[in-house]
């Protein structure tokens, strides 16, 4: 099942935190996060699973960037959430969906016990002029079934900013 939003505000500063919390962005089950000003693109043209490639970072001005069509951008929220009992997942709001743009390519799960910024995998279908601070996703959570055990990555928990893929940490195992 997935909570509701004042199920969410219900669970703040114990099974769930998000920082900054501002309760204008409570939705009736979800709760919009916002872009940082901070984005990523991979420099080479082709990209390589077993190893680290290389980025660029981008400043989002006020004034507004645009993103291009098949260019893949990495962004990140301004909200830093952890989340413990609960699966929390991230989409696009409809709004943003509506121009065109995606906000995750396949990374819309996350974990039980995940710590961090979400690391948005941006996608536009036609050129568009993005700003900071917008409400570009929602999260939300869903109740989990069974025993677990709660997340635990060396790649992705509890970064600090945007992350590009660390696939190929795997290779080296």
């Amino acid at each position: 099942m997935i909570l509701s939003g004042l199920e969410i505000e219900k669970n703040l500063g114990k099974n769930i935190i998000i920082e900054p919390f501002n309760r204008s962005q409570l939705n009736s089950n979800s709760y919009n996060v916002r872009l940082h000003n901070k984005l990523l693109i991979y420099k080479e043209k082709t990209l390589d699973m077993k190893k680290p490639n290389g980025t660029k970072e981008i400043i989002i001005s006020e004034k507004g960037y645009k993103l291009e069509p098949n260019e893949l951008y990495l962004g990140r929220t301004l909200e830093y959430t952890t989340t413990k009992n609960f699966v929390p997942m991230i989409e696009g709001r409809s709004s943003i969906g509506r121009l065109g743009i995606f906000i995750h390519i396949t990374a819309g799960f996350g974990d039980v016990g995940f710590s961090g910024y979400w690391t948005l995998e941006i996608f536009c279908i036609k050129p568009i002029i993005i700003y900071p601070n917008v409400e570009i996703a929602q999260l939300y959570y869903h109740t989990i079934d069974g025993e677990y055990e709660e997340y635990n990555s060396s790649k992705y928990q509890n970064n600090t900013d945007v992350q590009p893929s660390m696939l190929y940490k795997d290779f080296l195992k």
